[in-house]
């Protein structure tokens, strides 16, 4: 564990006990460490049911639903919903809401739990309290599948325990009412769907396939709107000696003047400007950053993925002009790339901020509140692209190199 803060190593005053709570001056306070145990049990359990979804063909085929209506994306012709992302993101809330009742009103996602199944009935996805209940309630969904439902279920209720961090380190106490949570409980869910696993990749990134498909969990101060915490799970992360998928998650949190997190491998500088893009980026972007790049500009499906591998410094930044990603999609690495020292900044907001000879302050990325007058399923876009980076010097060099272009 990586681990920067001035205040580690130093015995903090406290008037919370480790894993407990309390009430101090009107707030309800909780040791960081086990919010951060919380939600890394919560995508470890995520990523178990993902893989248990692509294990089993004959449910995996049970469990896509495409999309229509105003629930659909408009970046892609076809934008699958998947019973196992509902189910992940209710795993999520419920999990978490146990232990932490005061987030249960605060936790939000992409997915609506509502599902269809075959015979047009409508159901509600959650977790009942007993494993019995949720096979039941599934085996709504997959018309009858009791043999389905119960595989489910199984991974459902089974107890997570992680043997990570020492987090019994970070002796630091938040005030829990002021926290929301997003959740993306699959990132990338049509590179999930079609479950590839491509061979050819460069340097590290790859451009397609079940490794961009991610877990992301991050949380923000509802206040400011700023993240503060996030764990990104990639359930695909390498295949071990049974052939059987192993997952990895990577976590940060930057409150206050603490700033942690689990990326332990250290990048050499190097002279060129690395960036990892969509495929579909205009072609004025690529322009743009081709000279800075050279040849190290990359193409990744997947945003958690694309602001990972500006995370893990596989790039210097993830450059994304539309405005298709949404709040669950940038609050958890946002969070990681600001324990790091990095940020994710909105690009049509600091391209004028450059433009009008301002202060170079890029407003970043916040949490806590819709896009005013955008549509109901895209008021929590990031409107206007975004920049997520590791370096300052770095994102002011491409934001100059983009205000150049006419069409951003």
């Amino acid at each position: 564990m990586f681990i920067k803060s001035a205040c580690l190593g130093t015995k903090l005053q406290h008037t919370v006990e480790y894993l407990g709570c309390n009430c101090l001056k009107g707030y309800h306070f909780a040791a960081m460490a086990s919010i951060l145990t919380a939600l890394i049990c919560a995508s470890e359990k995520s990523a178990n049911i993902a893989r248990a979804c692509k294990r089993e063909e004959a449910l995996f085929q049970l469990l896509i639903e495409e999309k229509k209506g105003p629930d659909k994306n408009k970046k892609f012709v076809q934008d699958f919903k998947t019973l196992a992302d509902v189910i992940i993101q209710e795993v999520i809330k419920n999990d978490i809401a146990e232990k932490f009742p005061e987030l249960a009103p605060h936790i939000a996602g992409e997915e609506s739990n509502k599902f269809e199944n075959g015979l047009g009935e409508t159901i509600t996805v959650k977790v009942c309290k007993t494993e019995q209940g949720t096979a039941e309630l599934l085996s709504k969904v997959l018309e009858g599948n009791l043999k389905a439902a119960g595989l489910l279920a199984k991974c459902i209720h089974e107890d997570v325990h992680i043997d990570g961090p020492d987090l019994q380190k970070l002796t630091i106490d938040i005030p829990i009412d002021t926290l929301g949570i997003w959740v993306d409980p699959i990132d990338s869910t049509n590179q999930y769907i079609k479950g590839q696993l491509e061979e050819k990749f460069k340097d590290g990134i790859h451009p397609y396939g079940l490794k961009s498909a991610a877990v992301l969990i991050g949380v923000f101060d509802r206040n400011s709107g700023q993240p503060i915490m996030g764990v990104i799970n990639i359930p695909f992360n390498e295949i071990d000696l049974n052939l059987r998928w192993q997952g990895k998650y990577y976590w940060g949190i930057s409150y206050k003047d603490i700033n942690i997190h689990s990326i332990s491998k250290q990048i050499p500088a190097r002279k060129e400007i690395s960036v990892v893009m969509s495929s579909s980026e205009k072609e004025s972007i690529k322009k743009a950053l081709a000279p800075l790049c050279d040849e190290r500009m990359y193409y990744a499906c997947g945003a958690g993925y694309k602001g990972l591998c500006t995370i893990l410094g596989l790039v210097d930044a993830y450059v994304f002009t539309e405005d298709t990603t949404f709040k669950w999609d940038t609050c958890a690495p946002h969070a990681i790339l600001k324990s790091m020292g990095g940020g994710i900044v909105n690009l049509t907001k600091a391209l004028i901020e450059l433009n009008s000879g301002g202060p170079s302050s890029f407003p970043e990325l916040l949490y806590k509140k819709p896009d005013e007058g955008a549509k109901e399923t895209e008021k929590w876009a990031n409107t206007g692209g975004l920049v997520a980076y590791r370096s300052r010097q770095h994102l002011e060099t491409i934001i100059n190199a983009l205000s150049l272009t006419v069409d951003t």
